[in-house]
């Protein structure tokens, strides 16, 4: 009796024992499990599925260049939202094309996600939340943290100077869509456009003649008038570079007044982050950034009033690279030298100057060598033979100022361009040359036929 009792309290034991353990086991897999703030996954019935498949393919193709598609699931984890969606039209025809293609350079990445987030809320307001004509307009926060405005009048429903077209055309648990029908604009991404239009980002400073130096005695010459406003510099790049291998003993003078001319830093640090965004040139940013101190030269350059135009290579290009290329000292900087030429090109200009001169050299930092230029199957090839390389991305970035020109392969100078052809001088063995009266007697005494005399003048 007693041990049946005690082997059926055992059992009850264990049986609560493993109920435990399996409890503790399935709480702490719900905890592992259980989504965090922000990261829930996306399903088939979101709102962002409903704008990515809908009639406003233009606005959602946007969204994909601009990269915010992360952002977008990120807060439509967080709570609902609500996307003023301009019809296809609108972005299509009615939009400027010059402003659109500033849109969709990778250098202004910045203003297009600042223009998309511009047309999304980050509350649900559906068209029964509309603000009534009495109440007037009510401002509401983007996710940009800019500000719109909704109103209604003449029943008509708007939100600042567009109308909605279809009021609740796409509706989803997380957010809805309304259809407008034009895109809105915010104020800063408007004055980008000025300044990039108008070039006021990269002159606003009017710009000072540079010291200009006597070549024969190396001095300063006082200057016999002002220099006109935008006038480029009176001195050679080169002697404007800091001091380096093959290049000038001490960097020149800067621009008269405090300032520098141009903002030359921000332009550099605006193409270098371009080259990022664009992808499939990181290894070049690397270069300028982390492995050299070229990129703080180029900006002093730039602010001192020089132009610049960047040949970059690809990565795939910079992977072919050879230990042996890299190792000794200096190389980075000569190899990236060799790649910036003082002047500014686009794609077009380059274009050009092959069709129409058939083969062109242009100057480049690493003085004096040159890098040549020819067109090649509808495009523009640099180099020769075996180290050149096709024009493959153009014009990644061109402020003005800078231009970027992606190719598919790392340029080195010629061999015969290294070493510089000297003349030594020749040395010419002279003959003696007789006097013009003896000359004359020789040629009598051989008339009359004195040979004793003759051979005196042999």
């Amino acid at each position: 009796m007693d041990r049946r009792i005690y082997g059926g309290s055992a059992v009850i034991h264990l049986f609560l024992f493993f109920s435990v353990l399996i409890f503790s086991a399935a709480s702490a897999l719900s905890k592992n499990q259980s989504p965090s703030s922000g990261s829930s996954q996306i399903n088939s019935n979101s709102v962002l599925v409903a704008l990515l498949d809908s009639r406003y393919t233009e606005l959602a193709e946007l969204v994909e260049k601009a990269l915010l598609l992360q952002t977008l699931e990120d807060a439509v984890g967080r709570h609902n939202i609500t996307i003023f969606a301009p019809r296809n039209e609108a972005l299509e025809r009615d939009l400027d094309p010059e402003f659109k293609r500033f849109l969709l350079e990778p250098g202004n990445l910045k203003s297009l996600q600042t223009l998309l987030m511009f047309h999304i809320i980050p509350n649900r307001v559906g068209s029964n939340q509309w603000p009534s004509e009495e109440s007037g307009r009510v401002k509401h926060h983007t996710l940009g943290n800019d500000q719109v405005h909704l109103s209604n009048g003449q029943g008509k429903k708007m939100v600042d100077l567009a109308e909605i077209i279809r009021p609740d055309d796409l509706t989803r648990p997380d957010g809805l869509i309304h259809g407008i029908e034009r895109l809105l604009i915010p104020r800063s991404v408007q004055e980008d456009f000025n300044r990039r239009r108008s070039l006021q980002s990269i002159s606003a400073v009017l710009p000072e003649g540079a010291p200009e130096v006597d070549p024969r005695t190396n001095r300063l010459k006082k200057p016999a008038a002002p220099v006109p406003a935008g006038s480029p510099p009176a001195l050679p790049i080169q002697s404007a570079m800091a001091p380096g291998p093959s290049l000038a003993p001490a960097p020149a003078p800067g621009p008269g007044g405090k300032q520098h001319h141009f903002d030359g830093e921000a332009q550099v640090k605006d193409f270098i982050h371009t080259l990022l965004h664009y992808g499939g040139y990181n290894e070049m940013a690397d270069i300028l950034v982390n492995l050299t101190s070229l990129a703080t030269e180029m900006g002093r350059l730039v602010s001192e009033g020089y132009v610049l135009t960047v040949l970059a290579p690809n990565d795939e290009a910079m992977a072919k690279l050879t230990t042996d290329q890299l190792s000794e000292p200096g190389a980075p900087e000569q190899i990236v030298y060799y790649h910036i030429i003082p002047e500014y090109q686009t794609e077009e200009s380059m274009y050009n100057s092959v069709r129409r001169f058939g083969k062109v050299k242009f100057d480049t930092l690493r003085f004096p060598h040159k890098v040549a230029a020819k067109e090649a199957d509808g495009s523009v090839k640099f180099g020769d033979s075996e180290k050149s390389a096709y024009l493959f991305d153009p014009d990644i970035y061109t402020d003005g100022r800078i231009s970027v020109q992606g190719i598919d392969g790392v340029l080195f100078p010629q061999e015969e361009e290294v070493v510089e052809s000297v003349k030594k001088p020749v040395k010419k063995i002279v003959q003696p040359r007789r006097g013009k009266l003896l000359e004359v007697a020789c040629s009598m005494l051989g008339a009359f036929g004195k040979d004793t005399y003759l051979s005196k003048c042999r």
